[in-house]
């Protein structure tokens, strides 16, 4: 059961606008203040939600939406291991205010040039997590094993839903199972959901080993007919996901790292549904309280 009552987006709109508008400029206020609104997450954006506008504009809306750190898209941020390109990002980032802390989602094998072209890129710029869908082989993880080790990255495995390589919460385990510290998961909530696990669950058994996290809603949506039932992208906090209940084992767990809410819908004009999904991030942090 979601903590934040699930309802149809356009009751929603209707009947919680006031509320939710009330909730957006309780964030901002609380930012203006300097109080934390995301009780000590580092909330931050998957920028593939601004995908639809280039880096700068996409960071300037992130600061807008209050928020001042970012996983980064690749195609925001291509992959660079010359210096004066990396200095450019890294100043352009300084300009907006906004500290990437995350990278991805990056495939990983057993070649490594391109690895360490990777973790290259990753310590010049200052990641503290890189997602990644490595390939399910000894050989492959044996190289992360490796890198992780000299570089002190982690490695965050994202689940990316049904039939993908790590759809299940097993998948992740027995992948990350006798593996470096550093080998772990980027929770993706919404993939979780879609592949029928639950996403609370993956968070407790992977513990420790949980470097990122995509939050990130869907809703079920019964069969009629000749029309099987589905999963929907939704609106955090308006579909299956008990946002409540991931914060709290996330905090459990001691998580640090970048709290990255993804939205994947409306990418021309994503930037209300943002700040809902942001607002019902804050009504969680609420709960914990």
């Amino acid at each position: 059961m979601s903590a934040i009552p699930s309802v149809s987006r356009r009751s929603f709109l209707k009947a919680g606008s006031a509320a939710v508008g009330a909730a957006w400029t309780a964030g901002f206020a609380f930012a203006a203040e300097g109080s934390d609104p995301y009780g000590g997450f580092k909330m931050g954006l998957q920028s593939y939600s601004l995908r639809g506008y280039e880096v700068e504009t996409a960071l300037e809306h992130t600061r807008t939406l209050g928020l001042k750190f970012w996983e980064a898209y690749p195609k925001h941020l291509p992959l660079s291991t010359v210096p004066a390109e990396v200095t450019k990002q890294k100043e352009m980032l300084a300009k907006y205010s906004v500290t990437l802390l995350a990278y991805g989602v990056i495939h990983f094998d057993t070649d490594e040039t391109a690895a360490r072209r990777m973790f290259d890129f990753a310590h010049a710029i200052g990641l503290t997590s890189i997602s990644a869908n490595p390939k399910k082989e000894a050989a492959t993880f044996d190289l992360l094993d490796k890198l992780v080790d000299e570089y002190k990255i982690p490695i965050a495995i994202h689940n990316h839903g049904p039939k993908a390589d790590y759809d299940k919460i097993s998948d992740v385990e027995e992948w990350t199972k006798d593996r470096h510290p550093l080998i772990g998961a980027c929770v993706d909530t919404g993939h979780f959901l879609r592949s029928d696990e639950n996403p609370v669950d993956a968070i407790e058994r992977l513990g420790k080993r949980v470097f990122g996290c995509h939050l990130k809603d869907v809703r079920s949506v019964a069969g009629d007919g000749d029309n099987p039932a589905k999963k929907i992208m939704t609106v955090l906090g308006e579909g299956d996901l008990d946002v409540a209940g991931c914060l709290r084992a996330l905090k459990k767990h001691g998580y640090d790292r970048c709290l990255s809410l993804e939205y994947e819908e409306n990418a021309q004009n994503p930037l209300s549904d943002i700040e809902t999904c942001l607002a019902h991030v804050r009504k969680a942090v609420q709960e914990l309280a």
